[in-house]
């Protein structure tokens, strides 16, 4: 990846609808190459999709929560139903795996207090956990999806 490759992904990371005569303009190439060049990095994995990003609140999902997850089951078939199961959640935005005490972090986008115990209420019949912790954001300071690059 060279420096154009970098200006392009930084373009497309701030507007993803940008056509491909303004960023190769940008960029001080040719519409072909640029194209050529969006392509290579979509097909290398580096682009891996193209979206809108929504208000949460202009959609009634203004209520972040995050939620800790404990196991004391750490199996493969637990895992594969724990994933299956926060992949089916419209709620879950998020899943990590964590190192320390906590087994799973999620972060979960729902409009109200019933939206999360109905969450709530779904994921722990959905397989066996340890201890659950719930953390809600009070303000976003700051959200990024772009990296530096």
């Amino acid at each position: 990846m060279d420096a154009i490759d970098r200006a392009i992904l930084r373009l497309l990371q701030d507007d993803a609808s940008l056509p491909v005569t303004e960023i190769a303009d940008r960029v001080n190439l040719s519409q072909t190459p640029t194209w050529r060049r969006i392509q290579k990095l979509e097909q290398a994995g580096v682009i891996t999709r193209r979206v809108a990003l929504l208000d949460p609140a202009a959609i009634g999902r203004d209520i972040t929560v995050f939620v800790d997850v404990e196991t004391s089951d750490h199996s493969p078939q637990w895992l594969d139903s724990f994933a299956r199961a926060v992949s089916d959640m419209a709620q879950v935005m998020e899943v990590y795996r964590m190192a320390g005490e906590i087994d799973y972090t999620l972060r979960i986008s729902v409009g109200s207090m019933a939206d999360f115990d109905a969450f709530y209420r779904d994921l722990i019949a959905a397989v066996p956990l340890k201890n659950v912790t719930s953390r809600f954001a009070m303000e976003r300071i700051k959200y990024s999806t772009a990296f530096d690059i």
